[in-house]
């Protein structure tokens, strides 16, 4: 344990932030499915967005040993997952808007 830890780590708010990361991560990795893909696509990215937010800040915390890594690290590539998401689906379809 690194840094200064309070001495019941599980009860900071801290310890919070992976289980959230991985909750968001999940939300939002659920655009993956096809046929929700085009209408989860806002909600992949709020949450996605929110899900790396708060996985490296639970990243942060989960080094000086606060938390888990394992649930935060879940959280967050997931969270990067759905914010790419909707840039790989609809990016071929850029040039023909005129982006």
């Amino acid at each position: 344990m690194q840094g200064n830890a309070p001495a019941d780590c599980d009860a900071t708010p801290a310890a919070a932030l992976g289980p959230v990361s991985l909750f968001l991560g999940l939300m939002a990795a659920a655009g993956f499915v096809p046929w929700l893909t085009l209408f989860m696509i806002p909600l992949m990215a709020i949450g996605g967005g929110l899900a790396v937010t708060f996985g490296l800040m639970g990243l942060h915390y989960a080094g000086r040993g606060i938390g888990r890594r394992w649930i935060t690290v879940t959280g967050t590539v997931l969270g990067v997952l759905a914010l790419a998401w909707p840039f790989v689906v609809l990016g071929p379809y850029l040039p023909l808007l005129g982006l």
